[in-house]
């Protein structure tokens, strides 16, 4: 049986208690045009911009789902999902920082409340990514000797933590993998983020030398468990299986990436004329308002999935607020594949516009440029298999085990 959700230790309060999800939403879309006007700066960084993590500091965007009590606004995920989509729409590496750190309290909520209440601290201030790729780890009394390197750490450049994974003997002659919650101080990183696309993401290598995490720092990688037992959080978002949360994640940067071409693709129709004659304008034709509206209706598809996907996990998560209820790992799996299949007609509309916009749009300094080499590395995540999800999905259905983890 599970436990009683455990009380308050203390509360926070956030910078601004009165501040509704309308209003932060309407934070993300005044900031679109900042962000087109700094992605060149920020791709040439190789890293989120200093101001554009301190606007998003200021405008409160790392505390979206984060705990009431943890000093954050713990807005529903509908909500984190809009705010995602409009800060990559204005660019996609600034918003795809923004939603893998913004969204982890999700993940913190695995772990014992003393990590918890150390994480956020005396100020609420947290940001943290996660990385899979478990090392071999030692343990220790109360805890583990961690050292190793992980790669593709987005976002550690600005973050006050990492979850590293490490693997642990699991007692029955196998090992078992964990997250484990590292302080700024206690990882350096390394430069080895050079990429087509998504280069402003900062996507470096984190390593761990020598330093001992306590036990209560760590919680269990296997991704499709619900919380279960010791739930800190009343608010039953948080302990509901995390597999499909992780494509909620980055599917609202896919769509927010290719609503920001489209955005790009309605200026170029609306300023330059056909090359052949008639000479009007691209939105004047018949053949560009067909190309326009297909790439429009799969946009708007794949929002309106996500979101819905998103308003589906929420429900299982609802079930049971402790327990996660009948939160199965098959309506885990299940959610993740309808959330990639969100992101596969998002790309189908980029390709559409892409293709039909013109040759002077592949120039190497063209923003639509960039959004397509950004869609690109998107599309190579471990998680966009959509084949193998299929399959350990019916798998699943049919009452048998999954092929693989992911």
């Amino acid at each position: 049986m599970a436990t009683a959700i455990a009380p308050a230790l203390r509360a926070l309060v956030p910078p601004e208690p009165e501040l509704t999800p309308e209003a932060m939403i309407a934070r993300a879309h005044a900031m679109i045009p900042t962000l087109r006007a700094r992605q060149a700066q920020a791709e040439a960084a190789g890293r989120l911009l200093e101001e554009t993590n301190r606007d998003f500091l200021e405008a409160g965007f790392y505390r979206i789902v984060q705990p009431r009590r943890f000093g954050g606004y713990e807005f529903g995920l509908p909500t984190y999902v809009r705010v995602m989509m409009e800060i990559a729409r204005g660019c996609p590496s600034s918003g795809w920082v923004l939603a893998l750190v913004s969204g982890h309290p999700i993940m913190l909520a695995d772990f014992d409340e003393r990590a918890q209440e150390e994480a956020y601290g005396d100020d609420g201030d947290y940001r943290c990514p996660s990385v899979g790729s478990p090392v071999p780890v030692k343990p220790e009394k109360d805890g583990f000797r961690v050292s190793g390197a992980w790669d593709y750490t987005s976002g550690c450049d600005i973050s006050t933590h990492a979850m590293v994974s490490g693997l642990i003997p699991d007692g029955k002659g196998g090992m078992t993998a964990r997250l484990m919650l590292v302080d700024r101080a206690d990882y350096t990183i390394v430069d080895n983020w050079r990429m087509m696309g998504m280069q402003g993401t900062g996507s470096r290598q984190v390593v761990v030398k020598d330093v001992f995490v306590p036990g209560y720092r760590t919680a269990p990688m296997a991704m499709w468990l619900a919380r279960g037992e010791n739930a800190a959080h009343a608010n039953p978002m948080y302990n509901g299986r995390k597999g499909s949360f992780f494509l909620i994640e980055l599917g609202a940067v896919v769509v927010g990436t290719v609503k920001g071409a489209l955005d790009l693709y309605e200026d170029i129709c609306r300023t330059k004329t056909m090359r052949f004659p008639p000479k009007v304008f691209l939105y004047e034709s018949h053949e560009f308002q067909q190309y326009f509206g297909d790439a429009q209706a799969k946009l708007d598809a794949a929002e309106a999935l996500l979101l819905k996907v998103t308003e589906r996990y929420v429900e299982a998560c609802s079930a049971d607020p402790v327990t996660g209820g009948d939160f199965s790992e098959e309506t885990d799996r299940r959610l993740f594949a309808a959330a990639q299949e969100a992101c596969k007609m998002a790309w189908d509309a980029l390709e559409i516009i892409f293709t039909t916009a013109g040759t002077s749009i592949g120039q190497r300094d063209s923003m639509l440029a960039r959004l397509y080499r950004d869609a690109s590395v998107q599309k190579t995540h471990f998680v966009q298999q959509r084949s193998r999800t299929a399959v350990n999905a019916a798998r699943l259905h049919f009452g048998l085990s999954p092929l693989t983890p992911f």
